[in-house]
């Protein structure tokens, strides 16, 4: 009798993309997005009330996902008898630290890992060019006939015990550092100051106004060229209003509902 897999992944659309890849495939395992953006906030504790405070002290929103906190206790109670799947890649901040959760409150039960940090994959371009492999940043970014066709489900291999043990050293050090971000360093994810992505934002602005939009791109793309996915714009978005509130920038033309919609240049002397 062929063993049920339940595949756990840490974003909701990585989960859409495996979902239609394994359907595809002519596959039924199940999928569980865990995806509570725990590169960013508080981890200890790690209660949605407290982090959804946090977020919206500190960032003037709050985490409809984590505020939900969906599945918190699933493995045992919810999925007995099932062979786990986790999907892991150290190239994104918020994937790495969902994972590194996930497996804290699994103690020492078993599991297997698909590891796509240093798979490489071609992306198949218009006109039948085939560019040079690349590893993916995230699986979210991965096209489902991508996932399907190069069946990545087969890379599962069981986490073994040495492995657990520094992940969860690993995760262990950032509760106890409990910093505002967590971000990718080499393969390593490592603790930073709420302020650390605001020199890459200043850095891609100038004394002309330009789309807010523009600049959180161009930040979002450097971190991609170095291979890695480090955050996102809500998180870019209020650090760019921080920068505004200390003076360092200036604005025009945003909207009470989105400051992406403004304009934005280096603050002139007064």
């Amino acid at each position: 009798m062929t063993q049920t897999i339940a595949h756990f992944v840490f974003t909701g659309s990585g989960a859409g993309c495996l979902v239609r890849a394994l359907r595809k495939a002519g596959r039924d395992d199940l999928v569980v997005a865990t995806c509570h953006d725990l590169n960013v906030g508080p981890i200890d504790p790690s209660d949605p009330s407290s982090r959804a405070k946090w977020l919206e002290n500190e960032l003037g929103r709050i985490d409809l996902k984590d505020a939900a906190r969906s599945e918190r206790d699933w493995d045992e109670a919810r999925f007995p008898g099932h062979r786990k799947v986790a999907w892991l890649t150290r190239r994104s901040a918020m994937e790495y630290a969902g994972f590194l959760d996930w497996l804290w409150h699994r103690g020492d039960t078993p599991c297997d890992l698909v590891d796509l940090s240093e798979v490489k994959i071609s992306r198949p371009q218009a006109h039948g060019s085939t560019p040079p492999k690349a590893s993916p940043t995230s699986l979210a970014l991965l096209h489902h006939d991508i996932i399907a066709r190069n069946r990545l489900w087969d890379l599962a291999e069981p986490l073994q015990t040495t492995e657990r043990l520094r992940y969860r050293e690993l995760w262990g050090q950032l509760l106890s550092e409990n910093a505002p971000l967590r971000v990718i360093d080499g393969d390593k994810l490592v603790s930073a100051p709420i302020s650390f992505f605001d020199s890459l934002l200043m850095s891609f602005v100038t004394d002309k106004w330009q789309k807010v939009s523009m600049v959180f791109s161009l930040a979002t793309i450097s971190c991609w060229d170095d291979g890695i996915d480090q955050t996102d714009f809500p998180f870019l978005a209020a650090r760019m209003r921080a920068l505004v509130e200390s003076g360092r920038l200036e604005i025009r033309d945003e909207t009470a509902r989105d400051i992406v919609f403004g304009e934005v240049r280096l603050a002139r002397a007064r």
